[in-house]
């Protein structure tokens, strides 16, 4: 069957914005709409999936090499709502609202800067072109909001965990953090940061990329059903913690209060292998495999659909 055949197929609905494009050849989102709607997105899902990022959190603070402090995932939620309410599930959740608007909106926005770059000439975006665009939006994302936001939240929870906190608030926590350790103290862990940033949108945009393209075949401008879109960002989510859980790990032992015990990425590493085993890379695995599925689907969920509806007020070319 020719490319260049003009009927109307009966997938390929007027009313679909995506068919403001020309016939065969994709509709390019512009970064600025990219950088809106992946910071509406950002915020929106960071209030729905903190708790499971708390639990995660506390399970990789909680070392071997002192008594745990929690049997599991189960027994740091009974903890947790016991000493401090159901409240306590969400402490140091404004440090990540802060962080979660303008990360995913650097992160879209790069992602469909370097994709508008690289699309062939119908605005195809290949796999391999997915994943190398994917990779740049995480470094970007990493340097300019992950690493010092990160850092600070991580603290912030540790700090709320100990026997007499010293942070009253977010902007508190980052003015004593910035005072007493100066700037530096907000990008401890940056390598391992960058690499676990770079690597988990590498591998998302890659899988995100395969499934649209296998999806839409040979039309570009095929509409991809919400639930369809949060599905694959499920699967998408799902790679990214199997592919990347031991960087996480490190990162966040860089991060915490105790990171003056390691000299350098590659020597926490060496020391959690050493004193752990192998088995210390995966811990929190499960209650972040559910939070990234979750997060990954819900927020290419909202990007889409508020693309969709600022491409009805915001006509770009």
């Amino acid at each position: 069957m020719s490319g260049q055949n003009t009927f109307v197929s009966p997938f390929h609905r007027p009313q679909c914005l995506a068919a403001a494009a020309p016939a065969g050849k994709a509709k390019l989102t512009d970064p600025g709409k990219a950088i809106l709607a992946g910071g509406i997105a950002g915020g929106i899902e960071i209030c729905i999936t903190f708790p499971t990022e708390y639990v995660k959190t506390q399970l990789q603070l909680d070392e071997k090499a002192n008594p745990p402090k929690y049997k599991g995932i189960v027994d740091c939620v009974k903890q947790t709502v016991k000493g401090h309410g159901v409240r306590g599930l969400y402490r140091g959740l404004s440090s990540l609202v802060y962080g979660s608007i303008p990360k995913a909106a650097v992160r879209f926005g790069m992602f469909e800067f370097l994709g508008n770059k690289m699309r062939d000439e119908s605005g195809k975006l290949d796999s391999k072109q997915g994943f190398f665009c994917g990779l740049g939006a995480g470094v970007a994302e990493a340097v300019v909001v992950v690493c010092p936001m990160e850092t600070i939240k991580v603290k912030f929870i540790h700090d709320q965990t100990s026997a007499n906190p010293k942070y009253r608030g977010f902007f508190h926590g980052v003015r004593e953090i910035i005072r007493s350790q100066g700037l530096k103290g907000t990008y401890q862990g940056l390598t391992a940061t960058v690499l676990k940033q770079g690597s988990n949108q590498a591998i998302r945009f890659y899988v995100m990329t395969s499934l649209r393209n296998w999806y839409k075949g040979d039309d570009p401008n095929k509409a991809i059903n919400p639930l369809i879109t949060g599905l694959f960002g499920a699967i998408a989510g799902a790679a990214s913690v199997f592919g990347n859980t031991p960087l996480d790990v490190i990162k966040t032992r860089m991060q915490g209060l105790e990171a003056h015990k390691y000299k350098s990425t590659v020597d926490c590493a060496v020391k959690i292998l050493k004193h752990e085993g192998p088995l210390a890379f995966y811990k929190g695995t499960v209650p972040r495999l559910g939070r990234v599925c979750m997060d990954v689907a819900i927020v290419f969920i909202i990007y889409e659909e508020v693309v969709k509806l600022l491409n009805l007020v915001w006509k770009t070319d």
